[in-house]
């Protein structure tokens, strides 16, 4: 073999890896930043926040919102969009996902969501995401133009990130870094009904001695983060550097909230306990037991991320459609609550985002409160309100349009901006329809 052929061990992983990342990359290019300002006009504004305006007009300018209302004059150096009746929402929002950092869930080299250990307070989720993922272009061609990407597994996975689904980095992509710190809360008592996440096989001392230790380990982790800002305070040139006690000090000091998995009744009220004990913010994910801890999560305003609404029930005695009437029962229980497709669709149908939304409606939600559940709701429980969730004069351009309500599956998007700038809705989705298209017209031609 001559040397020019021969690889060392390390060139040729190199080269795999090279391979792979190709491979996966999306075609699709980035949108720039706005240059001119840009009028929809003739439109239906849906602001989510007030009723829908008819015959408007919406206008933003270096990627935010700068005025809208009915049958507005555009600026004089505008580019108008003639919508001819379409409608204008805010970008619909995921709050829970691993979206850019799964690709292909039987290959192990494209799953980076899920670090070695138990306690993992210093990961953040945004510095790992792969901008050119084929999930993304997939996603936000229906309208999920923002989503939360947070790592899982252990007992402290690390911090999840908001992102807006387009950009050529990690830096460009990242509306707010670190929302909140994930926790999968364990299990608080011993399971007397069967459930589809029931290991038949666990032994119940086991269980107790892990959870028991996991409570433990948690609470140590709080208290060693408090005694290291202490340290730090009182003598920062002798105390060593720790990066998972750092990167705790933002959440006991309250500035980032808890996202804690939690679904039965006891795990959240042990939850909701430990947070008023530490005196840090919670985020329930999951919360299929919530409405029975009603008056609790009232009074200490907790939130609740409805993973999933397209679920089967949790134990063999509830109804079939208890997952599906959850987000109702939430309203009425007065819990703030926003939803998410997490806990059915996971990251590779986040797409399916708007359709949990309106089962939840079909369901007995009132659909001003379904739609308001993937883009207002989420925007104020994630704190990114004040750029995103709404259609308000000052806030981002991140909307799309529609040809219809988006919550119904005939509805296609037809134009799409983030923070201004005009957005791909071309996909993997629909390379391929393009192509088994043009081949069925081919075969029709050569008959």
């Amino acid at each position: 073999m001559t040397p020019s052929l021969q690889f060392k061990p390390l060139t040729v992983c190199l080269f795999a890896a090279f391979i792979s990342a190709t491979a996966l990359a999306s075609d699709q290019i980035p949108g720039a930043p706005q240059k001119k300002p840009i009028a929809l006009i003739n439109g239906v504004l849906h602001p989510i926040s007030s009723p829908a305006i008819e015959d408007g007009t919406l206008i933003f300018d270096n990627g935010k919102i700068i005025d809208m209302g009915r049958r507005m004059k555009p600026p004089e150096d505008a580019v108008v969009i003639d919508l001819e009746g379409q409608h204008v929402y805010p970008s619909m929002i995921e709050s829970h996902s691993h979206m850019g950092l799964t690709e292909i869930s039987s290959t192990r080299a494209t799953l980076d969501m899920t670090e070695t250990g138990s306690i993992n307070p210093n990961v953040r989720a945004h510095v790992s995401v792969n901008p050119d993922s084929e999930l993304i272009p997939v996603t936000r061609a229906n309208g999920v133009l923002i989503a939360v990407s947070a790592p899982s597994g252990g007992l402290v996975s690390g911090k999840a990130s908001v992102l807006q689904l387009d950009g050529w980095t990690y830096e460009d992509m990242t509306l707010k870094p670190d929302c909140a710190l994930v926790i999968n809360w364990p299990r608080t008592a011993p399971v007397m009904t069967p459930g589809p996440d029931t290991d038949p096989e666990a032994n119940p001392v086991d269980r107790d001695r892990d959870r028991n230790q996991a409570l433990k380990d948690l609470r140590v982790l709080f208290e060693n983060t408090r005694t290291y800002i202490r340290a730090r305070v009182a003598n920062p040139a002798d105390q060593p550097f720790d990066s998972r006690l750092d990167s705790m000090i933002p959440v006991v000091e309250g500035q980032i909230p808890l996202m804690i998995a939690a679904d039965r009744a006891n795990q959240i009220q042990a939850a909701v306990a430990f947070g008023v004990e530490q005196k840090v913010k919670i985020i329930l994910l999951g919360g299929h037991d919530a409405e029975m801890c009603a008056e609790l999560l009232r009074r200490y305003d907790v939130p609740v991320i409805v993973d999933a609404v397209h679920k089967d029930p949790r134990r063999s005695h509830e109804e079939y459609d208890s997952s599906y009437t959850l987000p109702e029962r939430l309203r009425r229980a007065e819990i703030r609550f926003c939803i998410s497709g997490t806990g059915r669709s996971e990251t590779w149908n986040t797409r399916n985002l708007p359709y949990h939304a309106a089962t939840a409606a079909a369901y007995g939600l009132p659909h001003e409160d379904a739609l308001r559940s993937v883009t207002q709701y989420p925007a104020e429980i994630l704190g990114i309100a004040d750029r995103v969730g709404t259609l308000e004069r000052g806030k981002d351009a991140t909307l799309f349009v529609s040809d219809g309500d988006p919550l119904e599956t005939e509805t296609l998007v037809t134009a799409a901006w983030i923070q201004g700038r005009k957005v791909d809705l071309t996909s993997r989705h629909t390379q391929l329809y393009e192509k088994y298209r043009t081949k069925y017209l081919q075969l029709k031609d050569q008959r």
